[in-house]
């Protein structure tokens, strides 16, 4: 039998047995779609988290006291970082004369109530500088941001997030309104355009005060952390020396800081959800492996249903060896079909999650498709090898006889 006429036979049992052949094509569909989605999804979520890392900038490096822990109760109480030695604005202005740093941002996160005429509420304060605007790449609805003046100078301004805008001032224009948080109170300069969740902060939720009246509010002298940014990509380990150096000499010699760059955080995720990815494709795979099963399990079947075409074939001259390349084309051919269906419908369903969730990209990654295209295939011929051979086995003479 020459490689023409096995795949022509193997096509013409594919299509003379309809039922077998739609269980199978969707056992096989079933399984590549359930990876296709899967992998889908760790994708989508991979994309959107490590997009909104990079949204911030790869240049962004955060300063750390060496053990951060969480402080302050009761209505008005800072998370401050609780160390033998705090990080302090002075070490933020000295960190700023680095050449290689372009920004500094050191922040105070609190929390109080907050009040305006007859309206209260629980809010979270953010203590922090000007540069924090574009550290952060937020933008404004209205007003300004808080004012360029030195970092250890209190101003009673401040900026709010959307939702606190429009909780206390309904459509009132809250430019120039006087704010109470706790004992002190602050004006109104600006209001930040609705962002939702950026980097640690839901925007939308805060009150942005300038750091050194936020420390007054608080009676925090240290600081939570420091945002810095370098001036490039190139710099970013300078800065990083610098900025370990800088600490050590205030610090009488001690590396009581941690360090971490925004690019270090970003790979670390992108290995995480890379692993979560391969593991949701591992998980989907066992079902090909469950697809084999049946192909070799409705494959004997075929054999005893099919005994007096094989010993035809075998009185025609087909040797073992053709007998066993029909039956494994078949199953290559009906693993193939069925990946094929499976590819199309696993990517119609990640086009379907991206219209109910827009915000995230469900498209599974190439490899993954090829893969469980390669899986199915490798299935399919592996558990048909066992009904091909006991096809080949039958005796010519028997067979005919349909015995």
């Amino acid at each position: 039998m020459r490689p023409v006429d096995t795949a022509r036979l193997a096509f013409q049992s594919i299509h003379r047995y309809p039922l077998r052949t739609t269980m199978l094509l969707l056992a096989v569909s079933i399984g590549v779609a359930a990876v296709v989605l899967l992998t889908g999804v760790g994708e989508g979520a991979r994309r959107y988290v490590t997009g909104e890392f990079a949204a911030l900038g790869t240049h962004l490096i955060v300063v750390l006291p060496g053990k951060a822990e969480t402080a302050g109760a009761g209505g008005t109480g800072t998370i401050i970082g609780a160390t033998a030695r705090d990080l302090t604005l002075e070490d933020a202005m000295a960190i700023e004369r680095s050449a290689h740093i372009a920004q500094v941002a050191p922040i105070i996160v609190g929390s109080g109530n907050a009040s305006w005429r007859a309206r209260e509420r629980e809010i979270t304060v953010l203590g922090t500088t000007t540069e924090m605007l574009d550290v952060q790449h937020w933008t404004m609805q209205l007003g300004r941001f808080l004012p360029d003046i030195d970092m250890d100078i209190a101003t009673p301004v401040c900026v709010m997030g959307s939702v606190v805008r429009d909780e206390f001032f309904d459509n009132t224009n809250p430019l120039g309104q006087w704010l109470r948080i706790g004992d002190t109170r602050c004006r109104v300069i600006g209001v930040l355009t609705q962002g939702g969740i950026t980097g640690p902060f839901d925007t939308d939720e805060l009150v942005i005060l300038p750091i050194a009246s936020a420390q007054q509010l608080f009676n925090a002298p240290g600081v939570f952390r420091i945002l810095t940014e370098a001036v490039s990509q190139d710099s970013m380990d300078a800065a990083r020396r610098d900025i370990i150096e800088i600490i050590k000499a205030r610090h009488q010699g001690e590396e009581d800081i941690t360090v971490v760059t925004q690019d270090a955080v970003l790979a670390t995720f992108e290995s995480i959800f890379d692993m979560i990815t391969m593991g949701l494709a591992g998980i989907a795979s066992i079902s090909l492996v469950v697809a084999g099963v049946l192909i070799m399990n409705v494959m004997l079947v075929a054999v005893s249903q099919r005994t007096k075409e094989i010993g035809l074939l075998k009185a025609l001259g087909a040797k073992e060896r053709h007998i066993v390349a029909l039956f494994l084309a078949e199953a290559v051919f009906l693993s193939l079909f069925g990946a094929l269906l499976g590819l199309i419908l696993g990517n119609a369903g990640t086009r379907l999650l991206g219209t109910v969730f827009p915000i995230l990209d469900f498209s599974a990654p190439t490899w993954a498709m090829v893969a469980a295209v390669g899986v199915a295939v490798t299935s399919g011929l592996l558990f048909s090898i066992l009904p091909a051979r006991r096809a080949a086995r039958l005796d010519a003479v028997l067979a005919l006889a349909g015995r």
